[in-house]
């Protein structure tokens, strides 16, 4: 199992947007094959930056979705709502505390 981190940054006005878009899909791209979990994080101080977690089982199986006809749609509504450039990281859960 491997994590996804997205930092996205928004447009202030175009916030609601990204968060209705992402409401109307999360459950879908959670019952991704593969995808163990997923979660959306919103910065305490700038407020205009989210960040995505997701769990996934395997390289590939983010690769499928990546190229999914979902992940298409979501992209294409998303990214047109950026300010700055999003940033990604895949890192492997190393250990974890609960």
């Amino acid at each position: 199992m491997f994590v996804r981190i997205v930092k996205l940054s928004f447009h202030p006005e175009k916030i609601e947007e990204f968060l209705a878009n992402f409401d109307e899909k999360k459950a879908f791209i959670r019952k991704s094959k593969g995808c163990s979990l997923l979660e959306l994080y919103r910065d305490k101080t700038n407020t205009n930056v989210f960040f995505t977690y997701s769990y996934w089982e395997t390289e590939q199986d983010l690769e499928n979705y990546r190229n999914s006809d979902l992940f298409k749609g979501v992209w294409a509504k998303t990214k047109v709502l950026f300010n700055d450039k999003p940033l990604a990281w895949s890192v492997d859960k190393t250990e974890s505390l609960v």
